[in-house]
């Protein structure tokens, strides 16, 4: 049993009064079938009804518009983030900020994912009520922006991590405890469950300490014990909730893979087990290698490749780390494709920095994956191993979240970047996004 997502049960209620033609597209359907020119789609009720070609024909009444050959694709699932809404730091003598400001920075951010095609993202933990605060202002249309999944709290033991990421959090030791985190987050109105099972690359005490002579963290302990764990995934599939896992070191994976938790999230040494990575495959687990928060770690911020010069974020140890496993992630890439484990795009920004997914996909291409494979963990793979089945292609019955580029995604992904170059993105099939609808006041300027 699966349960239908809060997500979706909480999204804007549709919002389409006239039936949407659009013609004349050059279509990427998110799956791995041929690019298509000349298509044409039509989105009835939100959701797309046919998919066919451009001459034939719209239904009476229905709104046509010629999209003159630019490239028509889904809207993409950022699979991996965290949803914190930075606030401003005032200068000396401004007024206190208030409590509500982090929520409304975040707000401004679940726009801003519109902007450059994301029509959804998943929460993989924050801080109090933000997230769950958004999500209902979206429903009763305060605002639009991305949709959003939430773990709630990452469920994690006693550890180190939990006073770096101070609020972030539900610490759990003991089987009872821990089916009780879990019930917690339900109650809360989380889409999955998210378990520690190793601790984080950010922790100096946890991925710090456990480093071979060559600088990996391979050997990262679990931190929940396996049973801890086993509670928690049986607990979890009984109410219908898939779970993810933070799994670093090589353990935490094993336990993660042997559990069938639903995505393993980062897994960068996973090329030395392939025989796990086979199992994911057969087992249809989602890797998610979340290149960018290594490269935030190593200092790199918006680069792609290792090749620039680094910038300290965290401690020197840490930093050297960061770089380690971007150059494992890169193998580990390579070594889930030839096994054909799913691979989906996840950021891990902790700081939603550049808007959408595009950085991330740059560096998967980067780092290995062919384009128009990062293109699909972007849209059908994420949306399949998140439980959302209504989203992620362009096909008849899915919802259409679409987004309408100027230039081609496949042939130079570079255009995913320039939110000028999103015509038009739509939720559910309402606009929501684009510069067609946004006015230059230099183009309404009489004077120019």
């Amino acid at each position: 049993m699966e349960i239908k997502l809060p997500a979706m049960l909480q999204a804007p209620p549709v919002d389409q009064p006239r039936p949407l033609w659009l013609t004349n597209a050059r279509l990427f359907d998110g799956t791995s079938a041929p690019v298509r020119d000349g298509a044409g789609v039509l989105v009835e009720q939100g959701r797309v009804t046919r998919v066919g070609a451009a001459g034939d024909g719209a239904p009476e009444g229905a709104i046509t518009v010629d999209l003159g050959g630019r490239t028509l694709m889904p809207g993409m699932v950022n699979a991996h983030l965290h949803a914190i809404g930075q606030e401003p730091q005032p200068g000396f003598g401004a007024q206190p900020l208030l409590p509500a400001m982090a929520t409304h920075m975040l707000a401004a951010h679940l726009r801003e994912f519109l902007r450059y095609g994301v029509t959804t993202v998943r929460d993989m933990g924050t801080y109090h009520d933000q997230v769950f605060e958004n999500r209902q202002a979206m429903r009763y249309g305060a605002y639009r922006g991305a949709r959003v999944l939430t773990c709630g709290l990452i469920i994690s033991s006693t550890a180190p991590g939990t006073a770096i990421f101070d609020g972030m959090y539900r610490e759990a030791d003991g089987a009872d405890e821990v089916r009780k985190a879990v019930r917690e987050q339900v109650a809360k109105g989380a889409d999955l469950i998210k378990l520690m099972t190793t601790g984080a690359r950010s922790v100096e005490l946890e991925a710090g300490l456990h480093q071979d002579t060559c600088g990996a963290a391979h050997g990262q302990p679990n931190q929940l014990t396996p049973e801890e764990m086993a509670v928690a995934v049986e607990e979890a599939t009984r109410l219908g909730y898939r779970v993810a896992a933070h799994a670093e070191g090589i353990p935490g994976c094993e336990t993660a893979v042997e559990l069938g938790m639903s995505t393993v999230e980062h897994g960068f040494y996973l090329n030395r087990r392939p025989d796990l990575l086979e199992a994911m495959a057969a087992n249809d687990l989602a890797l998610v290698p979340t290149f960018s928060s290594q490269y935030v770690f190593a200092g790199r911020d918006l680069q792609v490749g290792l090749d620039g010069e680094t910038v300290p974020y965290c401690t020197p140890e840490l930093e050297r780390l960061a770089e380690r496993n971007i150059q494992e992630a890169e193998k580990t890439l390579a070594a889930a494709r030839a096994a054909g484990t799913p691979i989906i795009l996840g950021g891990d920004d902790l700081e939603l920095r550049g808007g959408g997914a595009w950085i991330e996909i740059l560096r998967m291409i980067h780092h290995g994956l062919p384009a128009k494979d990062a293109l699909v963990a972007s849209t059908s793979a994420a949306a399949h191993a998140l439980g959302l089945q209504e989203l992620g292609s362009v096909e008849p019955g899915k919802l259409a979240d679409l987004a309408v580029l100027d230039g081609d995604p496949i042939a130079n992904p570079e255009v995913l970047g320039d939110p000028a170059r999103f015509w038009l993105v739509t939720q559910a099939g309402t606009p929501v996004a684009g510069s067609v609808l946004e006015a230059d006041l230099a183009d309404l300027d009489a004077a120019g």
